[in-house]
């Protein structure tokens, strides 16, 4: 099978559609065969994929629901199982960067928030997804950050970068339990992407209070000397997705330019 239809006739889930990684993902996951289960919490953007999606000719659905809200989650799961019969691809990626401030300033619902959608939300997509995935395999992918696992110096992320790190052990443990049912179980760590993820961010005027001045004058992304693209992280994620990574399984990998390598 080349390589573009590489994913014909699976079905793959992507929480986080309806923007970023999510859209490129879903975009290029529909492009290789796959049908869609489009899941975002935003339902106009959503839509969108969808419609692109099947004006090139590929099918999807779409789900509206908040992945920290477990009962929607299992609704857009069941939508897919009964349309198509199976799941073969789940692509955890929907999350937040939350508020940003000192941990002494940061509130405890502020805290939640972040690790309710990040944390519990990666735990719930992938929790609702293996009744399905047992039945015959699959690839389960979630996205991590560069942030937790080798970078700290992300002022004020501290909810953030732990749900990101807290992601990456979920994984490796979730990994060796499901091998048994041939579920492969796999994270990516990108680092600074063009996306708008930064909508979802709250940052407190304390922060400069906390903040080490760290200066890259010569940029800190040395591959690209820029941010990366979500097309590059789909590439990515397809690959994990597919059957070329049958013997990948409990790894992260890291897509950022090497720009961890200097932080």
């Amino acid at each position: 099978m080349s390589t573009n239809q590489r994913l014909d006739g699976k079905v793959a889930i992507v929480t986080g559609a309806g923007s970023g990684i999510g859209q490129a993902a879903a975009l290029l996951l529909a492009e290789q065969g796959a049908k869609l289960l489009l899941i975002d919490i935003d339902r106009e953007r959503v839509e969108k994929v969808k419609q692109t999606i099947e004006q090139g000719g590929g099918e999807a659905l779409t789900g509206n629901c908040d992945i920290s809200k477990a009962e929607s989650l299992k609704d857009c799961f069941s939508q897919a199982a009964e349309k198509w019969g199976k799941m073969d691809i789940v692509f955890a990626n929907a999350g937040i960067n939350g508020t940003k401030a000192p941990i002494e300033i940061m509130e405890l619902d502020e805290w939640d928030a972040t690790i309710n959608t990040n944390l519990r939300g990666t735990f719930a997509t992938v929790k609702y997804a293996i009744p399905y995935l047992k039945e015959r395999g699959g690839s389960i992918i979630i996205t991590s950050s560069i942030n937790g696992n080798r970078v700290f110096t992300g002022f004020g992320f501290s909810a953030y970068s732990t749900t990101k790190a807290g992601q990456v052990a979920f994984m490796k443990m979730a990994a060796l339990e499901l091998a048994r049912y041939k579920i492969r179980v796999n994270a990516i760590c990108p680092g600074a992407i063009a996306t708008n993820i930064d909508e979802s961010t709250i940052a407190k005027p304390e922060l400069d209070e906390v903040t080490i001045p760290i200066e890259y004058p010569e940029g800190d992304q040395p591959l690209a000397d820029g941010p990366g693209q979500p097309a590059q992280v789909a590439q990515l994620v397809a690959f994990l997705a597919s059957d070329d990574a049958s013997h990948i399984t409990g790894t992260e990998i890291y897509i950022d330019g090497a720009e961890s390598l200097i932080h």
